[in-house]
């Protein structure tokens, strides 16, 4: 059992994320996600997965490949804070980003295999991460942020991801 954060280790705005996970073990949380949300995305068709809710709103292949590429962040933020670099992390710029990625260049088994194997980079990450490391933490995207509140955030950010999939584009 990790601890859930306290409002010391987080931009407020974090807590959207990390309110979303329940209990005090972000860890299992991300292993449930890695069990349930890819099986549940499988039964997306490649022709859905293209679908958009309105014109100008992402694509179910972008918000995969949005969720997965913003974990790739969490996880280099907690690997550079909890090893002890102490230099400021920029923020990323979710647009450019998607712009960047053409997920729907790709096909959507691309994508769900994508998320499984940076989740288990993930998990792997932190399953290697001594005791001291969790409260470590730094400033990233101009807030500072421990390695703790780094992974409710990951965690909280799938969860709010899969409630907009479930309420706005499979629905």
């Amino acid at each position: 059992m990790i601890g859930r954060p306290d409002p010391s280790e987080a931009a407020p705005y974090a807590f959207r994320y990390i309110d979303q996970v329940p209990g005090g073990d972000p860890v299992a949380v991300l292993r449930d996600q890695l069990e349930a949300w890819p099986g549940r995305l499988a039964a997306i068709s490649e022709e859905r997965s293209l679908f958009r809710y309105a014109p100008d709103k992402w694509s179910i292949r972008q918000v995969l490949n949005h969720v997965t590429d913003t974990e790739r962040a969490f996880a280099f933020r907690m690997l550079w804070f909890a090893r002890g670099f102490d230099s400021p992390l920029p923020g990323i710029d979710q647009e450019t980003a998607a712009a960047g990625a053409q997920a729907d260049n790709f096909p959507w088994s691309t994508h769900l295999d994508d998320f499984r194997n940076v989740r288990k980079s993930t998990l792997s990450l932190i399953a290697n991460l001594p005791e001291s490391a969790w409260k470590r933490g730094g400033v990233a995207s101009d807030h500072y942020v421990t390695v703790r509140a780094l992974a409710f955030i990951s965690a909280g950010h799938v969860a709010h991801h899969a409630r907009i999939l479930e309420e706005r584009y499979l629905s």
